[in-house]
């Protein structure tokens, strides 16, 4: 079935309309997918970052067709998947997809070559015995489970477990991988090297790729692109650079890393991306978007990292003259995080967290200046 994309245009691994999705309940209907769209590109790693219950999981689902939706329409390639209202409905073992759940699913009866083979077994038309132990013996050697043939699935360790998950997803050579949460098991250091494996391999296959997870350390670290999703709809969507540094709402904001807010009014128009900004700190210079008036009442948020706790000020009022952004505060805590320290600085009514290298002029008490780089404040808007 053509896509409609023209003669020569390339074809998107994954397109995903209007998707829409209801559970019935007891009381009311629960909406868990609202009007959901996105495209994943050829050989990219599309995460849907979100906090339970905000739809992401549901969306993988559907579009692995373990789930129906209401609305909309889910393309893999050039073929229509499912849609809406024409009765088109592809099941998922027919949508050249290989998943791996957050509990991973091995299988404690078969040993780690019959778990890893079980998709070519089943596959129709039927793959003949020398292709399933060549292309087996090829996943399992991509994940580094070679020697563990023989070995029952559930003696493997928690990691070895999840390279297993992730090689009998790949060993149908799909056309796209979907995974869910599925590192949500391990321990922290475990997750940690699993996430640059993970990375490392998607790229070395460079299979397309669906990933869903709460853990924003996941998103910002593997993704090509991210989709926050909040209350069952993609709030924004963008790089992990842009989803961190240049948050659309007050909710990606919060959510995707750790961030003060300060709540403020535009004083001036916007010119050449920023605007001039009154806040209970002091008069602040920020990013702002086009298109909101002065007089709007707003939030800047600003990461803590790129805050600047220098030596205090000489100047009379704390402030270095012709300095923009730069105010007078006073520690009131300081908490050593390892690899840098953390300072929450009261300035004039408002506490503010910051993030950084130690340094002797950090101590309690001590009168500090502090420097909200201007293209490190962020206006957000949605208020």
């Amino acid at each position: 079935m053509a896509s409609g994309n023209g003669a020569g245009s390339p074809v998107i691994p994954l397109s995903v309309s209007n998707l829409g999705k209801r559970y019935t309940g007891h009381n009311a209907d629960v909406i868990a997918v609202d009007g959901v769209s996105f495209t994943v590109d050829d050989g990219a790693f599309y995460t849907l970052l979100g906090p339970s219950g905000c739809g992401k999981t549901t969306t993988l689902r559907c579009v692995a067709g373990l789930e129906h939706h209401e609305t909309g329409r889910i393309m893999i390639g050039d073929r229509v998947m499912s849609e809406a209202g024409t009765g088109i409905y592809v099941p998922a073992q027919r949508r050249d997809i290989g998943m791996v759940f957050q509990s991973y699913g091995i299988w404690p009866h078969m040993t780690v070559f019959q778990n890893a083979a079980f998709p070519l077994r089943v596959a129709r038309p039927r793959v003949n015995k020398q292709e399933i132990r060549a292309r087996v013996e090829e996943a399992l050697a991509t994940v580094q489970l070679t020697g563990y043939e023989s070995r029952m699935g559930t003696q493997l360790s928690g990691g070895q477990q999840q390279r297993l998950a992730l090689a009998r997803a790949i060993v149908r050579r799909p056309r796209l991988l979907l995974l869910d949460e599925p590192l949500s098991n391990l321990d922290a250091k475990l997750r940690e090297a699993m996430r640059l494996e993970l990375r490392d391999l998607q790229r070395r296959l460079g299979v397309t790729t669906l990933y869903v997870t709460h853990d924003q350390h996941e998103a910002l670290s593997m993704s090509t692109r991210i989709a926050v999703m909040s209350d069952g709809h993609i709030a924004q969507e963008g790089s992990p650079h842009d989803i961190y540094l240049n948050p659309a709402t007050r909710f990606v904001a919060d959510f995707v890393g750790t961030t003060n807010f300060l709540e403020a009014t535009v004083t001036s128009a916007v010119k050449s991306g920023y605007a001039l900004l009154r806040t209970d700190i002091g008069e602040l210079r920020a990013v702002c978007p086009r298109g909101v008036p002065v007089d709007s009442i707003v939030t800047v948020s600003v990461r803590p990292e790129k805050i600047d706790l220098g030596p205090a000020s000489a100047t009379a009022d704390g402030r270095p003259a012709n300095a923009s952004n730069v105010f007078q505060g006073t520690v009131e805590s300081l908490m050593f995080l390892g690899e840098v320290i953390q300072c929450l600085v009261r300035v004039g009514p408002v506490t503010i967290m910051a993030r950084g290298r130690s340094a002797d002029h950090l101590h309690q008490n001590a009168e500090v200046s502090v420097t909200l780089p201007e293209a490190c404040c962020t206006v957000i808007a949605d208020n």
